[in-house]
């Protein structure tokens, strides 16, 4: 059994930053690649970040290219998403999760997930 926590969620005005963390339990971690999704109030949840086993490679949806940053630390067993300029619209619940599939930015390619946590932006 995987489980993932999510943390480092809050409050922040426009153009602040937060960083997310999530750690994950067990030993396979390493192995397996990450992503995070987020949703909005009425809205399904969408595809943020990616990142590869090794992480050496990562993907991002286009509304936060140049903006966010995902890493990740194996030995940690913990992956982390750095949101930077942020945007009233940014405002979600930001989910992370163990991919297994071949589509970064698909729902379906993820089968853990964390419980979440909260990002207000506010303007």
């Amino acid at each position: 059994q995987v489980q993932l926590a999510e943390s480092g969620g809050g409050l922040v005005q426009a153009g602040g930053s937060l960083r997310l963390s999530c750690a994950a339990s067990g030993r396979t971690f390493s192995a397996y690649a990450m992503g995070w999704f987020r949703q909005a109030p009425g809205k399904e949840r969408e595809f943020v970040a990616a990142i590869s086993w090794r992480g050496s490679s990562t993907y991002y949806a286009d509304s936060v290219k140049g903006r966010f940053t995902i890493s990740r630390d194996n030995a940690k067993n913990t992956v982390y998403l750095q949101m930077n300029s942020l945007k009233p619209e940014d405002t979600a619940v930001y989910y992370c999760a163990r991919r297994v599939g071949s589509n970064s930015n698909s729902i379906t390619s993820y089968d853990y997930w964390g419980q979440g946590t909260q990002v207000t932006v506010s303007s």
